[in-house]
């Protein structure tokens, strides 16, 4: 196999399609140095079959070591906790404590609680406007940091395509020598002991083909590191994507949503005194015309009460001709009652006069029998 030949492998079991096309892919170069490489390599060494591409899938093992520990030393959770700390904080500031339309406004809060509880709102605002800073200075920091990670994970981007790529080479250069062994080498071998009947060329036939099963399976295991390196390109630029987002997050919530916010409040704050301004001047409007008319209403009822009052006699003529109704009936019932009582006594005086003619006459009665 010379170097400055560089066909395309032709299809066959040891050879995919795969091979051609990436064949086709490959640079001059690294045409060359799949050529070369597959020139170096000895199926009959077994420590050079056991080291074969071993560096490549060390560098492997190394990124993927490399790409945990990234995931594991950025906490994105962290800044999901400060920018929802973030949000605790903007909405623990309590506009409707000092809205006079809210439940519970009363006439006490109206003359001076509306201040108070502005003035305590601010204080409020004012404290809180210090901890959003300190948390604004923790999202900063988080954000230079994803920053740093995004520029890291491009690097880690690259040098998983180099991985690749030897990959690729070794891949390709092993590929090519095992269609060499199965096309040339093996035919030869089996040539020579059908024609010799040698054991000892058999067993070199026999040897020949574990040796090729086993390059088979070093292939094989290239391939899957290959497969592992595909794979943790697009988990790289999913992280970066994640960091990217995160980062706009943060940009946003510092450079729009806290100023927005900070506008609102005072805006909320120079509307609410307005409209504080405008109730206090309704309701003492309203609270002059209400005292006015109870007063005129008082005024009305208590002359009205009073010349009534005035008409009147010691003693009004219902209450007279009330009461001499009920003498009338009293005395009425009075005479009743008696009469009733002077009937009764006189028929319990006739009873007790038969009750005692009917002893006398039993008594009699007794004597003449005796």
């Amino acid at each position: 196999m010379e170097a400055q030949v560089q066909p395309a492998p032709s299809h066959n079991n040891a050879v995919d399609n795969y091979d051609v096309n990436k064949w086709n892919e490959m640079t001059p170069e690294e045409r060359q140095q799949v050529l070369d490489l597959a020139a170096q390599i000895d199926v009959s060494d077994s420590q050079s079959v056991i080291q074969y591409g071993n560096l490549a899938q060390s560098d492997i093992s190394k990124f993927s070591d490399a790409m945990l520990d990234q995931i594991r030393a950025k906490d994105s959770g962290e800044v999901g906790e400060v920018l929802t700390d973030l949000l605790v904080k903007v909405q623990d500031v309590n506009i409707d404590s000092i809205d006079p339309n809210q439940k519970g406004f009363s006439l006490a809060k109206l003359f001076g609680g509306v201040r108070k509880e502005t003035q305590k709102f601010i204080s409020r605002y004012d404290k809180i406007s210090i901890q959003i800073e300190k948390i604004i200075d923790q999202l900063d920091r988080a954000k230079l940091q994803l920053i740093r990670d995004i520029t890291t994970l491009d690097t880690m981007y690259e040098k998983n395509l180099e991985y690749l790529k030897q990959l690729d080479i070794y891949i390709m250069a092993g590929s090519l020598k095992l269609k060499d062994l199965n096309e040339k080498v093996m035919p030869e071998l089996k040539e020579r002991a059908t024609r010799t009947g040698d054991a000892m060329d058999a067993q070199k036939v026999k040897d020949m083909a574990e040796l090729i099963s086993r390059f088979e399976k070093k292939i094989h295991d290239l391939k899957l590191s290959r497969m592992i390196a595909i794979q943790s390109a697009p988990q790289i630029r999913l992280i970066q994507n994640n960091d990217q987002t995160l980062v706009e997050k943060i940009q946003s919530s510092i450079m729009n949503t806290i100023p927005l916010w900070k506008n609102q409040i005072a805006i909320a704050i120079t509307m609410l005194r307005q409209q504080s301004a405008l109730r206090l001047q309704r309701d003492v409007t309203n609270t002059t015309n209400n005292l006015l008319a109870r007063n005129s209403e008082m005024l009305k009822t208590s002359s009205i009460d009073i010349a009534r009052e005035n008409e009147r006699g010691i003693v009004d003529i219902e209450t007279l001709k009330k009461v001499n109704e009920d003498l009338i009936i009293t005395l009425e019932e009075t005479l009743k009652i008696q009469q009733e009582g002077r009937e009764k006594r006189a028929q319990v005086e006739v009873e007790l006069k038969t009750m005692e003619n009917d002893i006398k006459n039993k008594l009699m009665d007794l004597k003449d029998r005796v």
